[in-house]
């Protein structure tokens, strides 16, 4: 069996719920607190034992490639201040992985981005993980719970949670039966169903180990909703060659690509920063009172 060496992260999206923020900054790199949005998921690949992130990425991206890369003229300027400490900083983001950059010329969706990378990913299984979702698991990384069950079993793996009825139009949704500990085999798949043609609960998040043949199970697939490729199109036509797994993820999710759940992240991550943690409560307990105050 081979081993997972990489990680495709599509980040070509436009991030049009934030503008006019992202005209100018790509939706990944909104800072929380002080590390940007992607720094936190490129992490969780490298705990997971990734050893090259390949960016799926557009023309106006380039802040993500200049984040990963050296910045020779800010060492000087920090050295210079005797900031030795900082410039490790840089030094260890940069040194993370080996990342490798590769443009989606046009957005047709999640399936097509996947494509994009198949000269890059090439004969290996590989993984897969939204450039917007944050999974939170210090002790067992999101993506490195797929992992390990796709060296069990050998074949695709989809990370799901539950949802509420209502939501299930919102995401792709699997059903299957559990054949040990939580781990599911994939019986059905629908993108974006409607709430009475959901066949469960069972959403699937931004984290997936796939085989290469997810390759030619997506070049064999029609455009789907909102005229994209969809990725989940695609594991239902590979799920007619091959069996496909599945697992609630667990940790704590952030979907970053809307503004409550931006806002939930940096609300979470400051309360776990010990730097920041006593002001940052004192300064939510006066806003609380002032806003009691000023609906009484």
């Amino acid at each position: 069996m081979k081993k997972i060496r990489k990680a495709v992260i599509p980040v070509a999206g436009f991030g049009t719920r934030f503008l006019p923020a992202t005209k100018s900054t790509p939706k990944e790199m909104m800072p929380l607190i002080d590390k940007p949005i992607i720094h936190y998921i490129v992490e969780e690949a490298v705990n997971s034992g990734i050893e090259t992130i390949i960016f799926v990425t557009g023309r106006h991206k380039r802040a993500i490639e200049d984040y990963f890369d050296y910045y020779p003229e800010l060492e000087q300027v920090l050295k210079k201040a005797g900031k030795e400490k900082e410039i490790e900083k840089l030094r260890q983001i940069s040194n993370m992985a080996e990342f490798v950059y590769i443009r989606q010329k046009e957005q047709l969706g999640l399936g097509h981005a996947v494509l994009t990378a198949e000269r890059l990913v090439g004969d290996e299984p590989f993984v897969v993980l939204l450039g917007d979702e944050i999974i939170k698991n210090y002790e067992n990384p999101g993506i490195k719970q797929l992992i390990d069950i796709y060296y069990q079993f050998g074949k695709s793996v989809i990370g799901t949670m539950e949802v509420q009825k209502e939501d299930v139009s919102k995401y792709g949704i699997v059903a299957g039966k559990e054949v040990i500990n939580g781990i599911k085999l994939v019986e059905t798949l629908v993108e974006k169903p409607a709430i009475e043609e959901a066949p469960s609960t069972s959403a699937i998040i931004g984290r997936y180990v796939l085989t290469p043949n997810i390759f030619e199970s997506l070049k064999q697939t029609t455009i789907g909703k909102g005229g994209e490729l969809q990725l989940t199109d695609g594991l239902i036509n590979l799920r007619k060659k091959e069996v496909i797994y599945a697992k609630d993820i667990e940790g704590i999710r952030h979907d970053t690509g809307n503004k409550i759940g931006y806002l939930e992240a940096i609300l979470d991550y400051a309360l776990e920063r010990e730097d920041v943690k006593e002001e940052f409560i004192k300064m939510l307990k006066e806003k609380c009172k002032e806003v009691e105050q000023g609906q009484s």
